[in-house]
């Protein structure tokens, strides 16, 4: 049983044994990245617990496969509950109206929806050349067109420019056509 199967079964288990690895490996390196990005303890806890159930409840109703190490895949889907908590609560604004508040089933499947998008994304970036993936990495980091050309060696920010621009219509090429694409991009 492969260190991944093994992870997954014990979610699916409620192994208690297994879980509490899980945490011990994973846990501190989420905790670590969302104190460094506005949030609390609580928050590094409620967001790992989040993603744990997650990665379940998309398992046990299709069965997927991660292509990278658990460990990574557990920590990006950690990474992706933060960042959409932090987009959520900077669009918090004070009102009088009454508004619906989306139910956490609704939440559960637009962050797995979420997820897949990230994997199809992930998926297309690795088809593209090495040096095309480490511009998009570079730009899609709000590296500067000036330190794109420094670390490239490219001559001007015109080149750098249009080294992105081409390397974009790759990659928004390879996940057009792939056939999971209008699916998640309807939902």
């Amino acid at each position: 049983m492969t260190e991944k199967t093994e992870y997954l079964t014990s979610l699916l288990n409620n192994d208690s044994k297994g879980i509490m690895k899980i945490y011990t490996i994973v846990f501190p390196r989420v905790r670590k990245f969302i104190l460094q990005n506005k949030g609390q303890q609580q928050d590094a806890e409620d967001i790992f617990q989040k993603a744990l159930v997650q990665i379940t409840v998309r398992y046990r109703k299709e069965t997927f496969e991660i292509n990278t190490s658990f460990e990574a895949y557990l920590f990006t889907a950690c990474k992706n509950l933060w960042r959409k908590e932090l987009k959520k609560s900077k669009n918090w604004v004070t009102n009088t109206e009454i508004v619906e508040l989306v139910p956490e089933e609704r939440d559960l499947a637009l962050t797995i929806l979420e997820q897949k998008r990230w994997e199809l994304f992930n998926e297309k970036l690795n088809l593209i050349s090495d040096n095309c993936k480490k511009i998009l990495i570079m730009f899609f980091n709000n590296i500067s067109y000036e330190d794109i050309v420094k670390k490239m060696k490219y001559s001007s920010e015109t080149v750098a420019r249009q080294r992105v621009f081409k390397c974009k219509g790759k990659l928004s090429k390879f996940i057009k056509e792939d056939e999971r694409y209008n699916p998640l991009k309807k939902l």
